[in-house]
């Protein structure tokens, strides 16, 4: 099930991307045992597990890695490992004796994927942060938002998730397709900084070539073009439209009913206060839902903003099945889709050490086997 089936994942507990990366994995078909700490301890936005919906799929063994036998257990299971995700902090796993050159004496083939905000190096590598400092630093904060306003911050999503977990998840897929050819695994050093920056790569040819203005609300993206915008609506929600192509531009005013020839024209920068104006008259001039049966069937480039639970209920995505129901949590299913090996969460997020016992014999320990990793403190339910 899934195009990762029988790829065997150790997942060190964390909070974010790294969750998040062994999650993409899971649902791909990974095996992912997840190394918990034996009871929560502090890591920040704790939950409880039947709503930790990024710990899906996987299974859990709990392991105190600070302990004298902590490393030893770890590097048994490392060894019948395909790849392997840490969250810590530049050093750490180092210290607990867990660092790439041990682990790769037990398993040459193992890849090592490292998750952090700043990099593995530089002057920077050893400080705290968090998402917004990351992106802040990688110069994508600066453009979400408003002219003449502060930045926005985007929640999580650049950088913890589409720039830390994604591309983690993304360096692993690709290091275990080379360690099949190579039959060597090497390290994978994600930073959320870096993968920030990353996802903002288009937009570097654009400022090379005059064709983006780093002052906040000046461009088509980023709310400068009142075609590319949200508009309130009588009823106090919103619509989305984003009429960049000609065609589709005339389609949107013509279904909002203005007409064309009293208008500024498109790509008249001076005439944009005018058109934004004469757009938000007319949207606030119906409901949310009146505006989406104007533009039933339409190409004028329109979708309403709709919230998370809204989203769920849309007959788009219920007719994709989009979101599926695990344990308690209505939530995203996985993506992205297959034709043949398709994707699937196979269980709820487990608790501290839930189905541990079946991971190990999974993958291959013998009972006796197991019995030395419980010895070494390795915990785990049936």
């Amino acid at each position: 099930m899934g195009p990762l089936s029988g790829i065997k994942i150790l997942e060190f507990e964390a909070i974010g991307p790294g969750p998040f990366a062994g999650m993409l994995l899971a649902d791909m078909g990974a095996d992912v045992i997840l190394v918990d700490r034996p009871k929560s301890s502090g890591l920040g936005l704790e939950r409880e597990r039947w709503m930790d919906v990024m710990m899906r799929g996987k299974r859990s063994v709990t392991l105190d890695l600070k302990t004298g036998n902590g490393a030893a257990a770890a590097l048994q299971l490392a060894a019948r490992a395909d790849a392997l995700i840490e969250g810590f902090r530049p050093g750490v796993m180092e210290r607990l004796g867990l660092a790439p050159e041990a682990v790769f004496e037990r398993n040459p083939k193992l890849v090592y994927g490292r998750m952090t905000g700043w990099g593995q190096d530089g002057p920077m590598a050893a400080r705290a942060g968090h998402d917004l400092n990351y992106i802040a630093l990688a110069g994508v904060l600066n453009a979400f938002g408003r002219k003449g306003e502060a930045p926005v911050p985007p929640l999580n999503l650049v950088g913890d998730f589409g720039g830390g977990g994604m591309l983690l998840g993304f360096g692993v897929a690709c290091a275990l397709v080379e360690a099949r050819a190579s039959g060597k695994g090497q390290v994978v050093d994600a930073a959320m900084l870096e993968g920030a920056s990353l996802l903002g790569t288009m937009f570097s040819g654009m400022l090379a070539a005059g064709a983006w203005q780093e002052e906040r609300g000046s461009n088509i993206l980023d709310t400068g073009a009142p075609w590319y915008e949200v508009y309130e609506t009588k009823d106090g929600k919103y619509v989305s439209v984003a009429a960049i192509e000609a065609k589709f531009y005339e389609e949107l005013i013509q279904r909002i009913g203005l007409d064309k020839q009293a208008l500024p024209g498109q790509n008249d920068r001076k005439g944009w206060p005018a058109l934004r104006k004469a757009f938000a008259e007319k949207f606030l001039a119906k409901t949310r839902d009146q505006w989406c049966a104007v533009f039933e069937g339409s190409d004028a480039c329109f979708a309403p903003v709709l919230s998370f639970s809204e989203a769920r209920r849309h007959a788009h995505n219920a007719a994709r099945k989009s979101f599926v129901t695990v344990g308690k949590v209505e939530q995203p299913a996985p993506a992205p889709r297959f034709s043949r090996t398709a994707a699937a969460v196979r269980r709820a997020p487990p608790e501290r050490g839930e189905g541990g016992r079946q991971a190990l014999l999974d993958w291959g320990f013998s009972e006796s086997e197991v019995g030395k990793l419980n010895a070494l403190g390795l915990g785990f339910e049936a």
